[in-house]
């Protein structure tokens, strides 16, 4: 190839799936690698199919979706399976106005996504014929074998850096280094901001994939993280979502001194915590901190009453403190959501209720959560060591809204939970709880 200016398409397909919202959801992956690329002299564009929702509350929203065919697979599966985002039209007129193209990159997140990785990929060829297509992400990092069916002629696993760069040398390009375009420049549905301080965690829970895809937590620089938050205040972003694995880990040098300068500067955002903060971190400072930056939502990472589940983790104790330590500096306890989840191998559905009566006891908001397994991960390894699972289960069947009745527990004893759960939700807002704690069993 020449030395001309390479045009790259990149792609955040459409999901299918039962269920789907955008809480402050962004292909933060792919704007890292349009960020990389564009500083090697990369033409880069970006289509994302998922920024068709209607932004509400702190931009979060429902997407747009149309009811489908369920896969055969899933065909005796309760509720109806949708496609979000982009209608298909649309999405190929975009690829057609991005011509020429001489690259797509093409991402992944959930593993059961991949029916929209396979659309994707389906309608890019249609539309640009033999043009290079790479797929990356969560799915194809996790699942590269089974990737490699859906019709890319690359797949890339784990993170984009510099090898990166070597491996669009081997395909014929010649990239040069140049100044480029930052993240939050390519984002084109720019209603909230996000942002990562850090990456990995020194955590190694069994259900997580974090260890198989970021490794050990390492801190950004605190100059970094400003500087980008500046940017979105430029932009007039109002909202900002911390994409943290692991956002108060080593306090003291991470995430304090970088609220103390937030606090200092005054930037007026409205802060968001969706992937879940460690409560044994949370002390009154710190809570005072979250209270001065302006953070709005607060959800805490809980998961089990079961001490044996926490390890060491969290502890019911720290749970108490930490909630204690936010409603002295200010923020009403039915405002702190926290993360329960269920469906663990191994667990009983009384333990989930245990520890929705203990939440329930705290007066917070409870944020359930559906196990799912994720290959690599030890709590998969113990699940096909059991028997339970299949090593070559279809990634459809590890679907949130599936799994759970495939393997678990019944649908009733399950939608009675989820119901309990909405209505305790529901009455935090203002309504009596008597007639919620009496449906407990």
């Amino acid at each position: 190839m020449d030395g001309r200016k390479y045009r790259v398409l990149l792609v955040n397909p459409p999901v299918y799936d039962f269920a789907a919202y955008n809480l402050w959801a962004r292909p933060f992956g792919l704007l890292k690698v349009a960020e990389l690329i564009s500083g090697y002299g990369f033409d880069v564009s970006l289509i994302d199919c998922m920024e068709a929702y209607l932004p509400k509350r702190y931009g979060t929203g429902k997407y747009i979706f149309t009811v489908v065919n369920k896969p055969q697979v899933l065909r005796d599966f309760p509720g109806l399976y949708k496609r979000y985002g982009m209608p298909r039209e649309e999405f190929s007129e975009r690829i057609k106005i991005s011509r020429p193209v001489d690259l797509v990159l093409v991402t992944s997140q959930m593993t059961y996504w991949y029916p929209g990785v396979e659309e994707a990929i389906e309608t890019v060829r249609k539309v640009l014929g033999k043009v290079p297509i790479v797929l990356g992400g969560f799915y194809a990092t996790i699942y590269p074998d089974h990737a490699k069916t859906l019709g890319a002629d690359f797949v890339w696993r784990g993170e984009a850096g510099g090898d990166f760069i070597e491996f669009l040398k081997g395909l014929g390009f010649k990239p040069r280094r140049t100044e480029g375009k930052r993240y939050w420049e390519f984002d084109s549905g720019r209603s909230f901001g996000i942002i990562m301080t850090s990456r990995g965690c020194p955590f190694r829970c069994p259900y997580c994939a974090t260890p198989l895809l970021r490794g050990d937590f390492e801190g950004r620089p605190l100059r970094e993280v400003l500087d980008e938050l500046l940017a979105y205040r430029e932009l007039r972003v109002k909202d900002i979502a911390f994409y943290d694995d692991a956002l108060l880990v080593d306090p003291e040098r991470h995430i304090k001194p970088l609220l103390r300068e937030v606090a200092r500067m005054d930037l007026g955002f409205r802060f968001h915590t969706p992937n879940g903060l460690h409560p044994r971190f949370i002390d009154g400072e710190l809570a005072r901190l979250f209270k001065a930056c302006g953070f709005e939502t607060l959800r805490l990472s809980y998961e089990s009453v079961n001490p044996e589940r926490q390890s060491g983790k969290v502890t019911d104790q720290d749970l108490r403190k930490a909630i204690g330590e936010l409603e002295a500096a200010g923020f009403p306890r039915k405002g702190i959501g926290v993360y329960l989840m269920y469906g663990l191998p191994g667990q009983s559905i009384d333990e989930v209720w245990q520890g929705v009566r203990f939440l329930m006891e705290l007066g917070v908001k409870i944020h359930l959560a559906e196990f799912s397994p994720i290959k690599g991960t030890p709590y998969w390894h113990k699940l096909v060591r059991e028997k339970k699972i299949p090593e070559d289960m279809d990634p459809l069947l590890t679907n949130n809204s599936v799994f759970s009745l495939l393997f678990w527990e019944s649908e009733r004893k399950i939608r009675e939970l989820k119901l309990c759960v909405r209505r305790y939700n529901q009455a935090l807002q203002g309504r009596a709880l008597s007639n919620t704690k009496a449906s407990l069993p």
